[in-house]
């Protein structure tokens, strides 16, 4: 069974903040709600939460109107970007609350509760700071126990609000890798906010793109990035180029030169066009953009060059380190041919 929120309305004052959202969750998923700030994705996780109210439409669960149920009863597991953890508790008695304060008649003996505490501290790999408090963790430590409080009540759902937000780069990357695996194991259905496209696109199954309390498109990691619907997702999912060629069936002419374009409609004539970083071909005698070299930079595997055209356009480009890029210098005259590229009518 699936989770499945239908024409979700929710406006404050005269700002909608969600404007007639339509999707689907499937059962054991782990679905990304992505988007900038103000596009929608907090207002919808707390409307999943039962922390706030839609003004129109409905969220279900395995059949059942989640709407009909107080935030309690929809058995949410919830992690914030803050933590949220209490700070005069230990790290098991943070994550034995969520069963501590059920009513008497539904709560696991201390025995059941000590034991689901060492096994989750197992599954978090914390197994030997059960008895520290938080202020004597780090970042990556808190949040994983933020993340066993949530398991610790066996959820149905997992909601995950920018878990990552207040972490170091290196310490994200390692946290990502570990709650995906926590994920597999467990098969909780999870929704994951994020404005973060790394992210989203690392961990989800599938990712929704908000924009302005709308979605725009929904679809796998690699279907977004290789048949996006908008101009939005196209440029929201990473750096891009943009220039004028005339656009012709599935071709897009430049002065000059030509490239493949994927494009989006009917299209013809004079069109922005857009292509990636790496979607480019690098000499130092063309065919191509004529520009000069402003910078040299390392980008992992890549050399990530900036490079200046004649009416002032800026390019960024991505090249192999064996690659002709590794023989440039500042100041240098180079031509960036486009392999491939974009062309959206929205």
């Amino acid at each position: 069974m699936s989770l499945t929120v239908q024409n979700i309305t929710k406006s404050f004052s005269d700002f909608a903040a969600l404007d007639n959202v339509s999707f689907e969750a499937h059962s054991g998923e782990f679905l990304a709600l992505l988007g900038p700030s103000g596009s929608g994705k907090t207002t919808l996780l707390r409307l999943l939460a039962g922390l706030d109210q839609p003004d129109s439409g409905s969220v279900t669960f395995e059949g059942e109107d989640y709407l009909a149920l107080n935030a309690r009863e929809r058995r949410i597991g919830m992690v914030f970007q803050s933590y949220a953890l209490f700070r005069h508790m230990t790290v098991e008695q943070n994550i034995a609350f969520g069963l501590n304060v059920r009513p008497s008649k539904d709560r696991p003996s201390k025995a059941e509760i000590k034991a689901k505490v060492q096994s989750l501290l197992k599954l978090i790999q914390l197994e030997d700071l059960g008895k520290r408090f938080p202020s004597q963790l780090s970042g990556g430590q808190r949040q994983r126990v933020a993340l066993a409080r949530a398991l610790a009540i066996s959820p149905r759902i997992l909601l995950l609000d920018e878990p990552f937000g207040a972490l170091d780069a290196l310490v994200r990357k390692d946290l990502r890798r570990w709650l995906r695996r926590i994920h597999d194991e467990t098969g909780v259905t999870t929704i994951f906010v994020t404005h973060d496209q790394e992210e989203a696109l690392d961990l989800a199954d599938r990712v929704v793109v908000l924009k302005d309390g709308q979605i725009e498109q929904i679809g796998k990691p690699l279907e977004l990035y290789r048949k996006p619907a908008s101009s939005f997702v196209f440029d929201f999912l990473g750096t891009n180029n943009q220039v004028t060629a005339t656009v012709s069936g599935a071709e897009a002419k430049f002065d000059g030169f030509t490239a493949p374009a994927v494009v989006s409609g009917e299209l013809t004539g004079p069109q922005v066009v857009r292509f990636r970083p790496f979607d480019a071909h690098l000499s130092k005698d063309g065919p191509g953009f004529k520009g000069k070299v402003l910078s040299i930079l390392p980008a992992g595997a890549n050399l990530r060059l900036e490079l200046q055209s004649e009416d002032g356009t800026v390019f960024e480009t991505q090249h192999a380190h064996d690659s002709d890029a590794s023989d440039l210098a500042l100041n240098d005259t180079v031509y960036v041919k486009p392999i491939k590229v974009y062309v959206f009518g929205n």
